[in-house]
């Protein structure tokens, strides 16, 4: 029986080890591409650029083939996608418009129409919006509306008025208290002697019945 020489034993030792470590590296360098890389199998192809997509991956003897993103696309990033994305529509319906045009290289960015503000922010724009709050007669404008926040309105307290389009209310015009007050809603009071405003009306149904007859 012939023995194993020990230094024999230590060289196929270190050859196995090696080989172990050679396939680690090679495996991790497959499963992890570079920063402008993309895997395709255990290939790691050449990304293509922003504003253009994948034509063709690459191969073992050829690189990657790319193609600029058709109008209504984009790309913003190095890529190993075969298609760009649809850019953004800033759709009137919701309330918006655009800010920023869509080019191959970034999305479209959207904000408000003029009388809105965003309800729903995104990706530095703005996905929805809503018309800003109208003020009700009785009420007077606290804090007009802006593209982020909405008009915030305010009761006015007694003895003062507004339509609803101030930023204040005034104050109701006083009378001789001989006189009636007559006070609507949102507007100043008016004035007028008792019982005048209830001979108007007898007039004037008087006179349409005459113009019936």
């Amino acid at each position: 029986m012939v023995e194993a020489h020990p230094s024999m034993t230590a060289v196929l030792f270190f050859n196995v080890q090696f080989m172990f470590i050679i396939l680690y590296f090679h495996a991790g360098n497959a499963a992890n591409c570079r920063q402008a890389e993309y895997k395709v199998g255990d290939e790691c192809c050449p990304a293509c650029p922003p504003g253009m997509h994948v034509s063709e991956h690459c191969t073992e003897f050829t690189s990657t083939l790319c193609a600029t993103c058709e109008e209504g696309t984009f790309q913003g990033d190095h890529n190993g996608r075969e298609q760009c994305f649809g850019c953004k529509n800033c759709d009137t319906g919701l309330g918006l418009k655009e800010k920023k045009l869509c080019k191959a290289t970034s999305d479209a960015l959207c904000e408000p129409l003029d009388g809105h503000f965003c309800v729903d922010p995104g990706g530095g724009g703005c996905l929805a919006a809503q018309k800003h709050r109208v003020c009700s007669p009785g009420q007077h404008i606290s804090q007009r509306g802006t593209t982020d926040k909405d008009t915030e309105c305010l009761h006015c307290t007694g003895g003062t008025f507004s339509d609803g389009t101030s930023t204040s209310c005034q104050n109701h015009t006083k009378y001789d208290s001989v006189e009636l007050e007559l006070i609507k809603p949102g507007s100043d009071s008016e004035c007028g002697k008792p019982g005048q405003h209830t001979g108007i009306l007898v007039v004037i149904v008087l006179v349409a019945v005459v113009a019936a007859i």
